[in-house]
Formats: C-alpha cells, structure tokens, sequence
C-alpha cells in the first residue's frame, strides 16, 4: 500500500458514528492499535517518528548547559543524558511496537494500575505543553528576525498553525514527517560542516570553552546539573511510541527490519537528540568567540543558524534559509507535541469522568496552556523549568522500564503480557504508582535544596536510583498480588498468534455495534456477548459485568 493512502479502520460497523466515536477509531486514542489499521511498513513509522526530533530545542539546551557549565561538564551531562534514556527506553519501545500499545496502556500494567496512570498521563501532557511552548518560542524568533513579526503575534501565529494539521491523526503525520525530513536534514548539516571545514580553529575553541563565568572545571556536580537539564526529554519516548504503536507485526521474514526499525525510532532517538545538544553548542561557543555581539544571541537557534549562513550565503539567502530551518523543525515537532498531549488529556479525562468529548477538545487544551507559557517568556528561566521536570518524567519512565526489565523478566512477580483493560486491573497498585510517588517527591525537594546543597545537584541521581530500586521492593513486598484483579478476561479465542503478536481476529462490541479485535475486547457475562475497552471504560452504571474471577 502506498504511504499517501489512508489505512482503512478497524471493521464494519453496526450504526453511523458520530464524531468522537469516527475519532478514536481513526487514531485509536484510547486503545490498542489494530493489526488491520496497521497498514505502514516499519521504515515508514520508524521514518514519522523520527520525524518528530527535528525539534530546534537541543540546539538552545545543549548551549545553554554549555553557557552554565562548560564545554566538558556539557558533554559529560549530555553522555549520562544519552544512557539513561537508551536504557529506560528500550524496554518501552519493545513493549509499544510489540503489543501496539501507548504509554499509558503500557503505565497501566505495568505497576500503576487503571487509574493509577492517570498521574503519569499528566506528566506527559506537561511535557508536551512545555515543549510546544519552548519550540513555539524558538520559531516566534525566526518569525521575528526574518519577517519583523512581533513576539507576541509570533506565538499566536506558531500555535494557531498547528491546529489544523494534527485533525488526522497518524495518518496526516506520517506524510508530513516524511516529505520535510530530507529538506530539514540538508539545512542542519550544512552550517556545523562548514565550520568544520572553513573554521577549523573552532574546534579547539568549543572544547576550550569554560562558560560565562569561566568556571568551566570539570566537576561532577557541573555533570549533572547539566544532565538534570538534557533529562528533561526523558519522556520524549512516549511520543516516539506515539508512532511506534503502529509497527507490523513481527514476523520472522521482517524481523530484522522491525528490531532496527524499533531501535532507532524508539530510544536510538536520544543518539541524534545528542548530537543535537552537541552541535548547539558547537555553534554558541562559535558565536561567543567570533561574532560581535554573539553572546546575547547564542542560546538562540535562528541566530546560531543565521550567523553562519551570512558567511557563505548572500544575507537574503542566508535569512530565508534560517526561517525556512526554523518553520520546518517547529511544525515537524509541534504536531507531535499537540498530537501526543492531546491523546495524553483525553486518556486522564476520558478515564476520570467515564466521558470522551473527542481528542481534538484537548488539542485546543494543550496549545492554549502552551500559548500562556509563550507569553510569559518561560525561554528566559528555561534551566529551571526542565532541571524540575526532570525529575518527574524520570521518576516515571525509569519505574515503568524497571517494572518490565525486572519485575516482568527477572522476578516474574508482573505479568509478562502487557495489560490495559478495565477490569482485569485493579484501580492502583502501590507498585509502580508508590515508587513514582516516591522517587519524584524526594528527588524534587532534592532539587530545592531541601538536604542541604552539597546533594542539590545529584537530584537526577536520586530520582533514578529511586526509581530503579523501590519497584522490585515493593513488588516482593506485595507478592505483585496488585497487578492482575483477575487472570481470564472470559474470552476462549487467543490473544496472540504463532508469532507472539497480538491476534487480529475480529469480535463485535455489543454496545457500539463496532467489529474490534480480540485484544481490545472482554467478555460481558449479563449480556453473554462481548464489550469493547472503550465502551466498558465508560461504563457509569456497572451495567456491563465482566466475568467472575478464574
């Protein structure tokens, strides 16, 4: 199938759908992804959700770590950056294009419970909004610089513009993603290779660099301070699960296109954030040592890009080519940023009030609290805003990765196949959702200098080895007797096929009218038929009773 084809939804259905009900089905928003949806080749999902990094924001933390720090204590941060978040997004990539699930529905099973992954849906929908609000802010400076636009029209204009192309869903963005990549790539190499070649003093110059107040020494409270800063993006992998979710099954003919497809797309991610960060320092310490005025400008991305671009461009050229660099990397991640928040907002909201008002009512949610922070100017104390998110998103993703890497694989106290639906969970488990809790709480008033400012700087350090070390704990402690309510959904067909992917066989929802998958569906014992997740997750009454305990 062509990639400029829409996928067909999952089945026929009994009665026409109304607008939320055509919405969910189109995106699958609130549940498991569907083989028959999953139309894409793993190159063309791995493609879209690496598109989705082209974002300009490590250029201005990479400068702005190095700015603080230094060059080297830079670097080392952005290294500890890199391995944290391959490791505890390896496991999460593996589950999302295994089981086609999202972060969320993996959250759930995975040590939080039904409702208990609620809070981690907030925490990533902060994420979302305070990156929109940061790249918005980047692409309000192109605007500026290169069209006299006002700041504040700017980030009016950088929000309004994403509406309308996240409506779709998956399939508008995997076109978009893979027709701007090429031209993206082609104006973020060009300035960094022509230092290299022109200027090859500047390599000495960056890895001479010892930040503003030249105290720039190597030091391990420098390291991850700036560490704390780059793992703000921790979470950054449940957006590229966004688009992971939608893999193939895996077979044994595509296996090695999937495994690679997976690595790259799913935590391979960080290796190009990190080259990033590295490059955006690259050009500051550039900009700082050689141009006039530089240091003012150097944390921002459009002047780093436009600065060298004068020197082998005519400045007409040069201006166009930055805007241009800019409009691009700002919609390619900016969709994400609304799609990904807006399925964040409504898995909270849907799953608290038993009520889906449709996606695109908290598309419009996320972008106004981003437009907020816009105005507020949140680039100016950028360090601190990411430096205490940090240690949210950490505490999070590392507490899931742990419960599938040793709870899961180790302890086999949690159930190995993933689980998400209503029901078979229970409503919290102490697990996951108290090792959360507790990491980020502590690491948080680590972070404020609650102990002391010796420990101040290891807050990163705290939230991870909380994380690492409180799900197995309370695990063992619980005997995992909190992960599963009950073991048989009431269902006689398989889950899986031959290959350990989820089935594809069709059943129909007796509420909705809708032919959903085997994975999505639970039996109904009052009505002796079948329900849906999505229907039973809105279920007020208790109406729809699920099978007794096995």
């Amino acid at each position: 199938m062509s990639i400029d084809e829409a996928p067909p939804t999952a089945g026929a259905t009994a009665a026409p759908r109304t607008g939320a009900a055509k919405e969910t089905l189109e995106d699958y928003t609130l549940r498991f992804a569907p083989r028959s949806y999953r139309k894409w080749g793993t190159g063309t999902v791995a493609v879209s959700a690496l598109g989705g990094i082209a974002y300009l924001a490590d250029f201005a933390i990479g400068a702005n770590i190095g700015i603080s720090y230094g060059t080297v204590n830079a670097l080392w941060g952005i290294l500890v950056f890199a391995v944290v978040i391959f490791l505890s997004g390896f496991p999460l990539a593996y589950y999302a294009a295994r089981y086609n699930l999202d972060l969320d529905l993996i959250t759930r099973g995975s040590g939080f419970g039904y409702y208990g992954s609620v809070v981690t849906n907030v925490i990533f929908a902060t994420f979302t909004f305070i990156f929109f609000a940061l790249e918005g802010s980047i692409m309000a400076q192109g605007l500026e610089l290169g069209l006299g636009i006002p700041p504040w029209l700017g980030y009016a204009l950088s929000t309004i513009i994403i509406f309308p192309l996240v409506m779709y869903g998956m399939s508008l963005l995997s076109k978009l993603q893979l027709w701007t990549t090429p031209l993206w790539l082609v104006l973020m190499v060009a300035p960094f290779v022509y230092l290299l070649i022109q200027h090859p003093d500047s390599i000495g110059q960056f890895f001479g660099y010892q930040g503003e107040t030249g105290m720039g020494a190597p030091s391990l409270g420098a390291v991850m301070l700036a560490a704390g800063v780059c793992l703000s993006l921790i979470a950054q992998i449940a957006e590229q699960i966004d688009y992971l979710r939608f893999m193939p099954p895996k077979t044994p003919e595509n296996k090695r296109r999937w495994w690679t497809a997976m690595v790259l797309a799913g935590p391979g991610w960080v290796v190009f954030g990190a080259i990033k960060q590295v490059v955006g320092l690259f050009l500051a310490v550039y900009l700082i040592a050689n141009v006039a005025g530089g240091a003012d400008v150097a944390n921002e991305p459009v002047h780093q890009f436009l600065e060298i671009y004068n020197q082998f461009l005519p400045p007409w050229a040069a201006i166009a080519l930055a805007v241009i660099l800019v409009v691009i990397s700002q919609i390619k991640i900016n969709v994400t940023n609304a799609y990904s928040g807006s399925l964040a907002w409504t898995n909270s909201f849907t799953r608290v009030t038993k009520r889906y008002p449709g996606r695109l009512v908290f598309v419009g949610v996320n972008l106004l609290i981003a437009l907020v922070l816009m105005e507020a100017n949140m680039f100016d104390f950028l360090n601190t805003i990411l430096g205490f998110y940090a240690n949210c998103g950490m505490s999070w993703i590392v507490v899931v990765a742990v419960d599938i890497a040793v709870n899961k694989y180790v302890l086999k106290l949690s159930p190995i196949q993933p689980e998400f639906r209503r029901g078979m969970l229970y409503n919290v488990n102490p697990v996951g959702f108290g090792s959360m809790l507790v990491s980020a709480g502590v690491s948080i008033l680590v972070f404020f200098g609650a102990f002391g400012s010796g420990i101040q700087p290891y807050s990163p350090l705290v939230a991870i080895g909380l994380a690492v070390v409180l799900p197995p704990l309370l695990a063992v402690a619980t005997k995992g007797k909190y992960y599963l309510r009950r073991t048989d959904d009431g269902i006689d067909l398989p889950m899986y096929d031959e290959h350990g992917n989820p089935s594809g066989e069709v059943l129909d929802c007796h509420v909705c009218g809708e032919s959903i998958e085997r994975p999505d569906m639970m039996a109904c014992h009052e009505h002796d038929a079948y329900i849906c997740s999505l229907c039973l997750s809105q279920d007020k009454t208790g109406e729809h009773v699920l099978p007794a305990q096995v």
